[in-house]
């Protein structure tokens, strides 16, 4: 889309797992080279690769290698991470762009408190008079 770079973060996980590629398949130019070695791998084999992957866990639901920058911005909405972020990780021109998470993730809107009720040493109970 767009033929823009993207950029995410890598997580220590991902980052042992890339290790251990590199160790075994000591890739030269590229880290996921294409079918000739001076290329790298086409976005229609990344879909492939994801299309088997998601067969082979079973998974249903009609998703997509675009499904997991989506997956990949609600979960970090959900778990608290302000919008102005998310939009400068998934290099979005407009907060519009990016607002559309807001509409996907309700999971912790029942969490939210008023700020009212997060005043120190205020309570409901009588005071004394």
């Amino acid at each position: 889309m767009g033929r823009k770079d993207r950029y995410t973060i890598l997580s220590e996980v991902a980052l042992e797992t890339f290790k251990e590629y590199v160790k075994k398949y000591k890739p030269e130019k590229w880290l996921f080279p294409g079918q000739r070695k001076d290329k790298h791998i086409s976005t229609r084999t990344v879909q492939a690769i994801f299309e088997k992957a998601r067969d082979k866990a079973g998974i249903k639901k009609d998703v997509t290698v675009h499904s997991l920058r989506h997956s990949f911005a609600t979960h970090l909405l959900e778990s608290g991470v302000d919008l102005r972020y998310i939009q400068e990780l998934l290099g979005h021109k407009h907060s519009k762009t990016t607002e559309i998470y807001t509409h996907v993730s309700t999971k912790n809107l029942s969490k939210i408190r008023s700020p009212l009720d997060m005043l120190g040493g205020l309570s409901h109970e009588k005071h004394p008079e």
